[in-house]
């Protein structure tokens, strides 16, 4: 008799996310990537039953997942990010064999302008604080919104940043922790290195394996403690729009302005491929279309000058 491949049933998806999870670890993603992934469970839960048998899952139980998360009014960004963790959790129950394959398309993503800050709240932001009267705190958040606005690294990276991991003398900084394991090397600008160097003069470190960027009690930055503290830097400013994220936007903006190469900011800010930057800079386009609306080159060559076209009947006629 011809054996044929038998799919276990049987198994819950709740256990089989477990071992999703021991795959993951044993593949030694971040730990920021599994914490994603839990997350992304607890959330794919509420709308469909834990105890349900993996091979029950088809194309149905999928459209019906996200049916029931449009009833709860997410938004599409939300919803897109709920569908693409269970997909990545079904894929690998077909992987293992215990679901059999189909394709799963994700729900389309309504992309919105990103709002990047504007000059004005720039000039307020990047304004140096009276180191007489300023707070630590102050004084460093200063410094990080400057750092943020000439590396455009991300949250997760420059918290993770050593002084040791700063080279003046060749004018970079080494990124060691990225989202996709891939160090990076970043130009540090005369602007930066002049501040950081004034940094490091009040930061008082005692060894370069300590973090650049650490709590007024020397401890290590934690993602919450610091999006915290720059939205209050932010609002005793004025500028109401706050998150650390929006200054990766707005460096990426300012450098497509300027002139700069999709490939070189592809480098800069430590994407995977070209695609991923070019939908980068999709989001943006609305916020640059405003720009360049400034820009009018035709309107230096439009004046009142008419140059007067004469039809071939005229021609013919003074003939």
């Amino acid at each position: 008799m011809k054996l044929k491949i038998k799919l276990d049933e049987s198994i819950t998806f709740e256990k089989g996310f477990e071992e999703y999870l021991d795959n993951c670890k044993a593949r030694n993603l971040r730990k920021a990537t599994i914490t994603h992934y839990e997350e992304g469970y607890k959330a794919v839960t509420k709308y469909i039953d834990k105890e349900m048998n993996i091979g029950d899952i088809n194309q149905s139980t999928v459209s019906k997942f996200i049916i029931e998360c449009n009833k709860t009014n997410v938004s599409s960004q939300t919803l897109y990010t709920y569908t693409r963790d269970f997909k990545t959790i079904l894929y690998f129950f077909m992987r293992m064999g215990y679901l059999k394959e189909f394709n799963i398309k994700l729900p389309k993503l309504d992309k919105k302008a990103i709002e990047t800050y504007t000059d004005a709240e720039l000039k307020k932001l990047l304004k140096k604080p009276d180191l007489k009267h300023c707070t630590f705190v102050e004084y460093r958040d200063w410094t990080i919104i400057n750092f943020l606005l000439s590396t455009a690294v991300r949250l997760s990276s420059f918290t993770s940043i050593k002084i040791k991991d700063l080279d003046f003398e060749n004018e970079v900084v080494y990124i060691n922790i990225t989202k996709n394991r891939n160090p990076l090397i970043i130009p540090l600008n005369a602007t930066i290195i002049k501040i950081l160097k004034g940094y490091l003069k009040i930061r008082q470190y005692k060894s370069t394996e300590e973090y650049l960027f650490c709590t007024a009690y020397n401890k290590r930055l934690v993602n919450k403690s610091i999006n915290g503290s720059l939205i209050k830097y932010n609002r005793d400013r004025g500028v109401m729009k706050t998150g650390i994220h929006r200054y990766r936007h707005t460096f990426a903006k300012k450098f497509i302005i300027k002139g700069g190469s999709p490939v070189i900011l592809q480098k800069i800010l430590g994407h995977s491929s070209l695609l991923i930057t070019e939908n980068y800079l999709n989001i943006l386009v609305t916020d640059i279309k405003n720009e360049m609306s400034k820009f009018d080159i035709l309107s230096e060559f439009n004046n009142n000058t008419h140059i007067k076209i004469h039809s071939s009947s005229e021609n013919n006629s003074k003939k």
